[in-house]
């Protein structure tokens, strides 16, 4: 297993990482950020730490429960996680998740509809709008329905105004997640609209469940061909 870590990288590039390589680290003010990729399908997993207290979230024990128990530990020895999010209940997010709790003992918190699906009990059932703290920040949780009922996004404003949105399999660079129904997608369509797009700037740093991340700057002018084609 790498351990390796690359600090501080340029948050506009792709934020790319390797399964079982290097994680990344962005440090914000207090708030310190880490990507990892965790499987073959190339789940990203998201710690954030506040760097002053040790309270710790993550979002999408996705696979490989060592690495993510890693890279717990690494960010802050000795630290507090204090949740794990999951972005939404497709098995590939969630495989690491009863064993993370199990060694960690922290709070479950996943979208209301997706949350009977997941393989341990919810504690928190997350929706559209509300809050959710790590230390003394805060985040804000963003419904995106339509690749799964209850798929959430979450966003946090950095020290310097941008916006860095962690939006599960919602997102991505070049389109929307994957649907099922053309009811769905116009569901999500019109959810990263008008509560993504319409809402933040072109500088927000978008950071999916799977890959390289991206900016709205970069994904904007696009709009209208993800519409047109249905996906």
């Amino acid at each position: 297993m790498t351990t390796g870590l690359t600090e501080d990288p340029d948050p506009v590039d792709p934020a790319h990482v390797e399964q079982g390589g290097a994680a990344l680290c962005w440090r914000r003010g207090d708030l310190e950020i880490r990507k990892a990729s965790v499987s073959p399908q190339d789940n990203n997993a998201y710690l954030l730490t506040d760097r002053e207290l040790g309270d710790q979230l993550l979002i999408d024990a996705a696979d490989d429960a060592g690495r993510v128990l890693d890279l717990v530990e690494a960010a802050r020895p000795g630290g507090r996680l204090m949740g794990v999010v999951t972005t939404h209940r497709h098995w590939d997010h969630h495989r690491a998740l009863r064993q993370v709790i199990a060694t960690t003992g922290a709070a479950v918190l996943a979208g209301a509809q997706d949350a009977d699906h997941l393989p341990v009990p919810v504690t928190r059932r997350l929706r559209h709008g509300e809050p959710i703290e790590i230390g003394r920040f805060h985040l804000r949780v963003i419904g995106l329905r339509g690749h799964t009922p209850g798929s959430v996004a979450l966003a946090w404003q950095d020290p310097d105004g941008v916006a860095w949105l962690f939006s599960g399999d919602s997102l991505f660079p070049g389109g929307l997640g994957r649907t099922h129904s053309a009811e769905d997608f116009a569901t999500l369509f019109t959810d990263v609209t008008s509560r993504v797009f319409d809402v933040f700037d072109d500088s927000t740093l978008v950071h999916p469940g799977h890959g390289d991340s991206t900016t709205l700057g970069a994904e904007r002018p696009h709009l209208r061909t993800w519409r047109a084609r249905g996906w």
